[in-house]
């Protein structure tokens, strides 16, 4: 990639594109949670509404489990076909799925086809983001400058919380706007119809983006040496396997972060409702300031990753996460003062920093051009499904039963594991395969994995 001030600014345009597009994936994403609290009773049947709840959880977490597939079908369609391609089919899979939601009648009007239609639409969006996630983590390391992959990686959590911070930017304008019976019996689908339209309108942006030089450079690479497209198989699962110590070291890296994440961001907002007793739209503006200092921290994690390395990063989140995360939550459930509230949620924000700005640049550079997305999306996919999404079905689970507690000791047992990956894993910046020049990549086209094993397992 030219380093000349037009190289730079072709860079920036991409990195642009590709971060657009992430953020109203993720916004269709998180509308869902944000708007959770109002649609639930819409859904399913009137009763307990922390059981409403749980049951709008658990689709949450069934949107969860389909991201591997997404993962798994997405990672190969980029491998194969291209960065663009892949990032441009997500986003028509996620505006698919919001509109279903947008148009959906209630559960009195339609009964238990509206909850069915719920689980379909949460689905295809779960296949959306499976893909989305891992394709844009490749496409912004690859097309990001030499010496600045962290920052510019960190984009994608930029976007990532952008597309909440905007979800909860919708949610208070609707609820200034709106009565709460309005809201409950339609204003909560307005989102899902912006987050729609929205995805269209990125279908094309997309279309525009350069492909990345890394997956081109892989595909000159292949004519050159007069190898034969691989066949499928050869190109997914089996093409994967030949890195297991990459993959395992992903779903260890992403264990203890993903938790953390979902803890702070998506859970904190009915833990602060239901547990400390704080209003709904005073909830709204804490969760809405807090990310958006958090958005701030992530280039400046991922700059600063480009100067220490991301290890430090890591290992920063994991002692922290695993010493503060129990007083922490313990003091947010029995505090009502908002800028306590606040002060509490951005603490904990800040020590999961050392995990989202480098979560994607880390990945990256354990993988060869010819299987990164796939490599970066399924085992990253998996751990997300098995972990992260059901966050906060355990959460509410477990404060239904009394304990709610032992929620708090959960999430610092696996940032604890992560923690222990942290400490021995190598600096992955050292050596990695995406600074390798055109010149390397095709006279090492037919390297084993074993010559990156050192880098999965090592430490530095």
């Amino acid at each position: 990639m030219s380093t000349t001030s037009t190289g730079e600014r072709r860079v920036i345009g991409n990195v642009l594109k590709g971060s657009v597009g992430n953020l109203i994936e993720w916004y269709d994403w998180y509308v869902y949670a944000a708007f959770s609290v109002y649609f639930a009773k819409e859904f399913f049947p009137e009763g307990d509404p922390t059981a409403q709840l749980l049951s709008t959880a658990a689709i949450f977490a069934v949107g969860f489990l389909m991201r591997p597939i997404g993962g798994w079908i997405m990672g190969r369609y980029a491998d194969r076909r291209g960065r663009r391609s892949a990032l441009t089919l997500s986003v028509t899979v996620m505006a698919v799925g919001s509109l279903i939601i947008a148009v959906t009648p209630a559960y009195a009007t339609i009964g238990l086809a509206a909850p069915l239609l719920l689980v379909l639409a949460r689905m295809m969006q779960g296949l959306s983001v499976g893909g989305e996630y891992a394709t844009s983590a490749t496409y912004l390391a690859e097309v990001a400058s030499p010496g600045r992959r962290g920052f510019y990686s960190s984009f994608q959590y930029v976007t990532l919380v952008a597309g909440q911070l905007i979800a909860l930017g919708v949610q208070i304008v609707l609820q200034l706007t709106l009565s709460a019976e309005a809201m409950q019996a339609w204003g909560w689908r307005i989102p899902f119809v912006i987050g729609a339209v929205a995805a269209v309108a990125v279908m094309w942006l997309r279309r525009t983006m350069d492909e990345s030089e890394a997956f081109t450079e892989e595909v000159a690479a292949k004519s050159a040496t007069d190898r034969p497209e691989s066949t499928p198989e050869q190109g997914g699962i089996r093409m994967l396997l030949q890195y297991p110590r990459e993959c395992l070291l992903v779903c260890a890296l992403t264990l203890g972060g993903c938790v953390a994440f979902y803890t702070y961001t998506t859970y904190m907002q009915k833990y602060m409702i239901n547990t400390s007793g704080i209003s709904k739209d005073t909830v709204a503006w804490i969760n809405f300031a807090a990310l958006l200092v958090f958005i701030v921290l992530q280039p400046i994690g991922g700059a600063l990753s480009d100067r220490i390395g991301r290890r430090k990063l890591l290992i920063f989140f994991g002692v922290g996460g695993t010493v503060l995360t129990v007083p922490l939550m313990t003091i947010l459930g029995s505090t009502t003062n908002p800028l306590v509230a606040f002060g509490l949620m951005m603490l904990g924000l800040t020590v999961v920093t050392g995990y989202t700005s480098v979560n994607a640049i880390v990945k990256t550079e354990l993988f060869p051009t010819k299987v990164r997305a796939l490599g970066v999306g399924l085992p990253y996919a998996l751990t997300l499904a098995i972990f992260g999404g059901t966050v906060e079905t355990v959460a509410l689970a477990l404060k239904r039963a009394g304990h709610e507690s032992l929620f708090f000791y959960y999430v610092t047992g696996c940032i604890a594991v992560s923690l222990v990956v942290y400490f021995f894993m190598r600096e992955t910046s050292d050596g990695s395969p995406l600074d390798r020049t055109s010149t390397d990549r095709t006279s090492t086209h037919t390297d084993t994995p074993d010559e990156h094993a050192d880098l999965a397992t090592s430490r530095h």
